[in-house]
């Protein structure tokens, strides 16, 4: 029986051959001719459409990247909110401007350098003249800045820690 079965199934899958356009070589293709192009069967009725003049070229948005402020908050104006209200500095210590302010958005990102102390990291939002106190410290990856701040200021804050830059 199962002589009979496996002679079956060779006779079925060797019983059919090779396809038509196989068996014949002559009618193959080779590969010498070329592609036919057919040619205009008439002209358009309506000339190609031309984009219009004042299409808006696309704008990197604000917040994607930080960069050195050009309508934010000097570095003098971040020492003085963190010593002001911010209370985080006392006015005895000598501060300098290590990196920006860097802007994204309406946000701000500026490392401090205070001297007998570690780096100091101001993240702050708004306008130039009274910008406000976002928050402070050696650890600026706060909820707030992870929720609600630009990609630009996530990236300094969160991401790569603080940036060599020119002060401001």
């Amino acid at each position: 029986m199962r002589g009979a079965l496996a002679l079956l199934a060779i006779g079925v899958l060797t019983g059919c051959g090779a396809p038509p356009e196989l068996r014949d070589a002559s009618s193959a293709p080779t590969g010498a001719g070329a592609p036919t192009t057919p040619g205009p069967t008439g002209t358009p009725s309506t000339a190609p459409a031309t984009p219009p003049v004042d299409t808006p070229t696309a704008t990197p948005d604000a917040g994607l990247v930080a960069t050195a402020c050009r309508n934010g908050p000097t570095g003098q104006r971040v020492v003085q909110l963190v010593r002001g209200r911010g209370g985080v500095l006392p006015d005895n210590v000598r501060v300098r401007v290590r990196t920006g302010p860097l802007c994204a958005a309406d946000w701000q990102y500026t490392v401090l350098e205070v001297t007998g102390h570690e780096e100091l990291q101001v993240v702050t939002r708004g306008r130039a003249a009274a910008p406000k106190l976002v928050t402070a410290g050696t650890d600026v990856c706060t909820i707030e800045v992870r929720a609600t701040g630009p990609v630009g200021i996530q990236t300094l804050a969160c991401d790569a820690g603080p940036v060599v830059g020119p002060g401001a």
